[in-house]
């Protein structure tokens, strides 16, 4: 078994790698380009919201307010006409990139802590490259990819979003295994 110290080096540096990647994958006009299409007759829909001040939040419209409003005519004729949505609402002015970006990287040291952890626990000091990427490569696919389906299954994020997500998650988790495998202790 590995100390989990001896791991503190790669776990940063794996982190400090992905944030640099997943800056220039989002930068750049690659595979997300066409994520968030505008939405159509965008200014009279901001003009029926803008007065109900809606406060920032995330909300499902229509909602029910139990299994038994559910069932009602009333509701199902509610969701019949629709729009039926999930929606987040932010707060207003320009996005703050610098909390985002604080928070990804600590979101991205955390998953390299609990890829440290795992591999730490089940590979000894020494064990060869090929190995170690098997285990922080599976390990850090999951934190980066697995959970995003739920989006795509439960609130019906489009699908090629989420995939699109996961190839991401795929290279973060290529580029964390190959931290991990170049630095693990000999």
């Amino acid at each position: 078994m590995t100390s989990l110290l001896a791991l503190w080096l790669p776990i940063l540096l794996s982190a400090l790698i992905v944030f640099v990647a997943s800056s220039v994958i989002h930068m750049t006009p690659l595979w997300h380009k066409s994520d968030f299409p505008k939405m159509p007759r965008e200014a009279e829909v901001l003009d029926a919201l803008r007065p109900l001040a809606i406060p920032p939040g995330d909300y499902f419209i229509p909602r029910a307010s139990g299994m038994t409003e559910m069932k009602t005519p009333e509701f199902k004729e509610k969701l019949r006409q629709g729009p039926v949505a999930v929606m987040t609402v932010m707060p207003n002015g320009l996005i703050n990139m610098n909390r985002s970006l604080t928070q990804w990287f600590l979101f991205l040291i955390v998953v390299s802590v609990f890829v440290a952890l795992v591999t730490c626990r089940t590979l000894p000091i020494g064990t060869p490259y090929p190995r170690v990427f098997k285990v922080a490569g599976t390990v850090a696919f999951m934190a980066y990819a697995l959970a995003l389906c739920e989006l795509s299954i439960w609130y019906r994020r489009s699908w090629s979003l989420t995939l699109k997500a996961a190839f991401d998650g795929l290279i973060y988790a290529g580029l964390t295994a190959g931290t991990f495998g170049w630095l693990w202790p000999r």
